[in-house]
């Protein structure tokens, strides 16, 4: 007796945005005049019925806008289907595949200017939570202890890495994978860059950074902190005496930026830098059981409208200020920050400044500060920037009360690389890279901020994977993201000429 031919699965409805659920699915949060005084996580994320229904608001487009807006293009349509499906292990692989640190970059990447901008969804309803789901499938790997370790043949070729930021930590990843000896140079005692010392933990926990750097360890990268690389040894120590075969620099611009005004001597006046890494890496916000001193004032002025003056701003509410005042010189559609950031700056009583400037910080007479005087502002044309021109009001001069001032317009490169090496810099100090992250030091990469200046985590992750690629091709080491075929330049020996490495021949001591 013949047997039936099988029934076809029934094929799924297309979605449309009609057909989609309308509204985004909110992540719970904690109540504002709570949070405003702990450190405690604000956003408390998706739960698995929260994720299931964003993700049925994925259209699944053909053209994924959302993949082309990501800096290391992770297959979001991908990972999305995968949670519809309730395979979180699934959506994990997918991530990973392109993005070690999901819970990071679910948290702090700014989506609304990269995958969710430019989110289809978007164009008539919110967009897709990205982010959010992002975050959900990376804490479900966390929680399970899933980690992709793959099978790693070592390739006898040892790669160091200087700092151990985002951009390190994903250069540092794919030159594991590609059977590298790996070792992470950091100048603080912990890993992390940026990641510890930048963000506080009510955006990006501590135990979140710690559990994505073990998958690192898994790899076997290996961390040395409290190394200071130009100090305690040069770049080209590094590929001579210590027998390293190439060298990525990843670390960041933290040098911070001040206006040049009259009292930035005082006591009481610092860089948000200062003030972030005292508090969050070296724990001053639990002192005395740390031993880290930082005495935030009661009234506080925070110069600067980014995302690291909303982390100053909000920071300071949990240290004990009664008043916390953001100074900007612009308008608030210009604020570099978050819109969410603003927002949550505000629900926490951040008393916001816009159009106002500083042109002085007062003293007490006993070395501290008073007040801060500023004008008033205007817009004018736009500048260099694109944006409209602030332009003082006459007449403007004003000054209110404060004893604790903190700048937080902006970053610079650390000057001691530079200063220690052969590396070329570019006209603002920062390491001149070519397209492919070489610099002018043959077998040396540089990527990140200390190239482009401050950007975002994910650009940083971006640019240490495409520094990773371009330093295995030159290592002769087969990518194995990539298909080859003949070549562009032909064969010899019966081998792509670009997969041909330089020799790498050393001279016996």
């Amino acid at each position: 007796m013949s047997r039936a031919a099988p029934t076809p699965a029934k094929a799924a409805k297309k979605k449309t945005i009609r057909t989609i659920p309308q509204q985004r699915t909110p992540a719970p949060e904690q109540d504002p005049q709570v949070r405003a005084r702990n450190f405690d996580e604000v956003s408390l994320g998706y739960g698995l019925e929260q994720a299931l229904l964003e993700a049925e608001r994925c259209l699944q487009c053909a053209d994924e806008p959302c993949v082309r807006g990501c800096p290391v293009g992770i297959d979001i349509p991908g990972f999305i289907k995968k949670i519809s499906e309730k395979h979180l292990h699934g959506a994990y692989d997918i991530i990973t595949d392109t993005n070690l640190l999901p819970s990071v970059c679910g948290r702090v990447c700014p989506q609304e200017n990269q995958c969710e901008g430019v989110c289809t969804v978007g164009e008539t309803l919110e967009p897709v939570a990205i982010g959010r789901l992002e975050r959900f499938v990376g804490d479900a790997a966390i929680k399970e202890g899933w980690a992709n370790v793959p099978y790693i043949e070592p390739s006898g070729l040892k790669v160091g890495i200087v700092g151990a930021g985002p951009a390190g930590m994903a250069c540092a990843a794919d030159m594991a994978k590609a059977g590298c000896e790996v070792v992470v140079y950091e100048a603080f005692h912990q890993p992390g860059g940026v990641l510890k010392y930048g963000i506080p933990d009510f955006r990006l926990p501590n135990d979140v950074i710690d559990a994505e750097i073990r998958k690192l360890e898994a790899l076997g990268v290996r961390f040395e902190c409290n190394t200071l690389v130009g100090r305690l040894f040069t770049i080209e120590q590094m590929l001579t005496e210590m027998g390293f075969a190439a060298v990525f620099i990843g670390t960041g611009a933290g040098y911070p930026s001040f206006m040049g005004i009259p009292g930035e001597s005082l006591a009481g006046v610092l860089s948000a830098n200062e003030l972030l890494t005292r508090c969050n890496l070296m724990r001053a916000r639990d002192f005395p059981n740390f031993d880290t001193p930082l005495q935030p004032g009661k009234n506080v002025a925070v110069i600067g409208a980014g995302n690291t003056a909303m982390d100053a701003l909000r920071v300071s509410l949990r240290l004990g200020a009664e008043n916390v005042h953001c100074i900007y010189r612009r308008s608030r559609a210009e604020a570099p920050a978050r819109v969410e950031e603003v927002h949550h700056a505000e629900q926490e009583g951040v008393q916001f400044h816009w159009l106002t400037s500083p042109v002085e910080i007062i003293p007490d007479g006993g070395g501290g500060v008073r007040a801060l005087r500023c004008v008033k502002m205007e817009l004018g044309e736009p500048d260099a920037s694109g944006r409209r021109k602030p332009v003082t009001v006459p007449g403007s001069e004003f000054e209110f009360a404060c004893d604790s001032v903190v700048f937080a317009i902006g970053t610079n490169a650390n000057p001691i690389l530079g200063q220690t090496s052969g590396l070329k810099l570019d006209k603002r100090g920062y390491i001149a890279a070519d397209d492919e992250l070489r610099t002018s030091i043959a077998g040396v990469w540089a990527g990140g901020d200390i190239v482009t200046g401050a950007a975002t985590v994910i650009q940083a992750m971006g640019a240490g994977r495409r520094a990773a690629k371009s330093m295995k091709a030159w290592l002769g080491l087969r990518d194995s993201a990539s298909v080859y075929g003949e070549g562009e330049g032909g064969m010899l020996f019966g081998i792509p000429r670009e997969e041909h490495g330089r020799p790498l021949v050393r001279l016996a001591g």
